[in-house]
């Protein structure tokens, strides 16, 4: 039995190993994630760390370039939640409101979040982002991202991007981007029959997404969903190791319609299995990888790849 006082110690001890605590209720640092992440030092010395209290935060966050090696912390995801409501045709910026939709932008390098549910509640009217993320070197631990069409933006080109244990949800290209990203042991969940991916990956970079030990699954009755299609040319997207639920169509995969981006884009899945894991009705020129070049096919190997400058994201997990 773990006596209350107990807990708040812990908590109180918790809280003093971080620079800075927010709490909705004023008994931390700030009210608001924004303010304390104003507060921090620009490109600091040592990393800077942040717990964030239970609550709905309701604001549009951003991480900018300058805040590089901080932190994030949420109490727990279950009700540590930072939500926003801006869609397309809200921003009006004309064909690229898109980018401006986000609830929580990254913009810098170094940074990790655990424990925090971010959430675009716009509703399915279109195009409403929940996390943009463009730093190099970016960790998401045991988080939620919650949305519609475009819930999660992986920008930046080389950029190079890891999410462990975490849930995403949306309905239509609701991963897309061109950074070299890897889902690690995370739910993806689909809350309409549309795509999962959407990869612009650059020609030159040569791993895009990859979806490793992942678990693949859907609201009630949706069973028409693509594991992805070609934003731009040279899209790369892998499935490895994933359980696919019966929503998983036979074909797997899809052209982005209009185009012959089908032609260089690069898909392919090895070892899956579940109902929506047989390969053998695939298109859009899918792959089948080998035990050999699956190998490729690793943390380690993609991470450095990518960029020659050494990053483990799982080290200090």
């Amino acid at each position: 039995m773990v006596l209350p006082g107990l807990i708040f110690v812990n908590l109180l001890r918790a809280e003093g190993s971080y620079d800075y605590v927010v709490a909705k209720d004023g008994s931390g640092d700030f009210v608001s994630i924004q303010s304390a992440i104003d507060a921090t030092k620009a490109f600091p010395d040592k990393p800077v760390s942040i717990f964030i209290k239970e609550g709905i935060y309701h604001e549009k966050v951003r991480i900018y370039s300058w805040n590089t090696n901080l932190s994030l912390v949420g109490e727990n995801k279950e009700n540590t939640i930072i939500t926003y409501s801006d869609f397309f045709d809200s921003i009006a910026l004309g064909r690229n409101s898109t980018f401006h939709t986000y609830t929580l932008k990254v913009e810098a390098n170094d940074f990790t979040m655990k424990e925090i549910t971010v959430v675009n509640n716009a509703g399915p009217v279109g195009q409403a982002v929940a996390l943009h993320v463009e730093g190099d070197r970016c960790r998401f631990i045991n988080c939620c991202f919650l949305g519609h069409q475009d819930t999660l933006y992986a920008a930046g080109e080389g950029a190079r991007q890891f999410f462990d244990t975490c849930y995403i949800e949306g309905t239509t290209d609701f991963i897309f981007g061109e950074a070299s990203v890897i889902f690690s042991g995370c739910q993806i969940h689909s809350k309409s029959n549309s795509y999962i991916t959407a990869a612009s990956t650059p020609q030159h970079i040569s791993y895009g997404f990859l979806f490793l030990n992942c678990k693949l699954t859907a609201d009630f009755g949706i069973d028409a969903v693509y594991l992805g299609r070609p934003w731009r040319d040279h899209a790369r997207v892998v499935f490895k190791n994933c359980e696919m639920g019966a929503h998983i169509l036979p074909e797997g995969w899809s052209n982005w319609s209009g185009t012959e981006r089908d032609k260089t884009a690069f898909f392919a899945e090895y070892g899956n299995y579940g109902s929506g894991a047989a390969t053998d009705m695939r298109t859009c020129g899918s792959n089948s990888l080998t035990e050999k070049e699956a190998e490729a096919y690793s943390i380690e190997n993609v991470f450095q790849s990518v960029n020659k400058k050494p990053w483990n994201p799982v080290l200090d997990l």
